[in-house]
C-alpha cells in the first residue's frame, strides 16, 4: 500500500503492521533466555491482533534463516535486535524518571506496554500518541486482559500529522515540567520535512531537563526499494500485504544528532553493534543483518 498525505491504518494494515512486528519480536525476546527485557503483553496483543504471520513467527513455526536463505543465526539475530533496541529505550525510559522527571510522551505509541509493564516513580504520568483506532484496540484488549497500568495513563487519539501538540496539552501535559518524549520506529515513515518539524514541536513543548530519545538510519538515504522489496518478500509470500518499501521515506533528511544539537538538546548516538557487545551479542553477519543497514540509537537532554 503506497501512502498517501490522508492515509490511515489500524493494526493489521499498512504502517500499524509494523507496529504488530515489533511486538511481536519483542515476544520473541521476552521468551529468549538470555532475557534482555520481560513484555509480558506482547504476545496476547500479536494474537488479539490475529494476523496469521506474526503469529506463527511468536510460536516459532517460521524458519527465517531457511526462508530467507540466510544462515541459521537469521532468527536469533531478529530477536537479538529487538531485544537490545527495546532494553535501550526501556533504560532510557526509566533513567529519565529517576532522575525526577515525572511525564512521559510515547510518540506513535502502537502496542508499546511500557505504560502497564515499567516500574514507574509514584506520581508518573504516561502520554500514549497515536491513531484512534490503534489507541481503542490496545486500551480495550488490555482491559479484557485485566491488565492494570503501572503509571497513570492517558490516551492522545490523534494523528501525528495534525495538532498533536495542542491535542496533548488538553490532556494535561504540564510544558513547565520536564517530560521524558520516545520516538521508537517512527522516523522513517515520516517525510524529511514532517521528521524536522516533529522535533521543532518536541522542543517547543520542553522545558529545561527534558529528555529525548530515538533512533535513525543513515543509509536510508540510499535505500534502494527493489533490493529491500527482495528481502522482505517473505511477508507476501506467506499471506501479509506488507510491501516495506513503500511504507517508509527513504532519500536525504536532517541528520538526527545534528538537528537536535541545533535545537539545544545534548545528545549522543549509540550504533546498534555497540548494544550488541554491551550485552555480549554475537554481531550479525551481514546475510542475516537488518536490510535498513545500521541503526543508531539516540538519546539526551535538553540543556538549561
Amino acid at each position: 500500500m503506497t501512502r498517501t498525505d490522508d492515509d490511515s491504518w489500524d493494526l493489521a494494515s499498512s504502517v500499524g503492521a509494523t507496529a504488530t512486528m515489533v511486538a511481536a519480536g519483542r515476544a520473541m525476546a521476552s521468551k529468549d533466555p538470555r532475557a534482555l527485557i520481560n513484555d509480558p503483553f506482547a504476545e496476547p496483543l500479536v494474537r488479539a491482533v490475529g494476523l496469521d504471520f506474526f503469529v506463527k513467527m511468536i510460536d516459532g513455526e517460521l524458519d527465517f534463516s531457511a526462508l530467507l536463505d540466510a544462515s541459521p543465526d537469521r532468527t536469533q539475530a531478529i530477536v537479538n535486535g529487538m531485544g537490545v533496541r527495546t532494553k535501550y529505550f526501556d533504560d532510557y525510559l526509566l533513567d529519565a524518571v529517576r532522575g525526577g522527571v515525572r511525564q512521559v510522551v510515547i510518540l506513535a505509541s502502537g502496542l508499546d506496554a511500557r505504560a502497564y509493564r515499567l516500574d514507574w516513580p509514584a506520581g508518573t504520568v504516561v502520554y500514549e500518541i497515536d491513531q484512534p483506532q490503534v489507541i481503542e484496540f490496545k486500551t480495550r484488549t488490555l482491559t479484557d486482559l485485566g491488565a492494570e497500568p503501572t503509571a497513570t495513563r492517558r490516551t492522545v487519539a490523534i494523528d501525528l500529522r495534525y495538532d498533536w501538540p495542542t491535542a496533548l496539552k488538553e490532556a494535561g501535559l504540564d510544558t513547565s515540567a520536564p517530560t521524558a518524549w520516545l520516538a521508537e520506529g517512527l522516523l522513517i515513515y515520516l517525510p524529511s520535512e514532517a521528521q524536522d518539524r516533529l522535533f521543532d514541536n518536541i522542543t517547543a513543548l520542553s522545558a529545561p531537563g527534558s529528555t529525548i530519545a530515538t533512533e535513525y538510519v543513515p543509509a536510508l538515504k540510499d535505500l534502494d526499494p527493489e533490493e529491500a522489496r527482495e528481502r522482505t518478500a517473505i511477508f507476501r509470500e506467506h499471506g501479509l500485504d506488507l510491501d516495506m518499501p513503500s511504507l517508509i521515506y527513504a532519500g536525504e533528511r536532517s541528520h538526527v544528532i545534528d538537528y537536535l544539537r541545533g535545537k539545544a538538546w545534548e545528545v549522543t548516538g549509540t550504533p546498534r553493534a555497540e548494544l550488541f557487545a554491551d550485552n555480549a551479542l554475537p554481531l550479525p553477519s551481514p546475510d542475516d543483518d537488518d536490510p535498513l543497514g545500521e541503526i543508531i540509537y539516540v538519546s539526551g537532554k535538553l540543556a538549561n
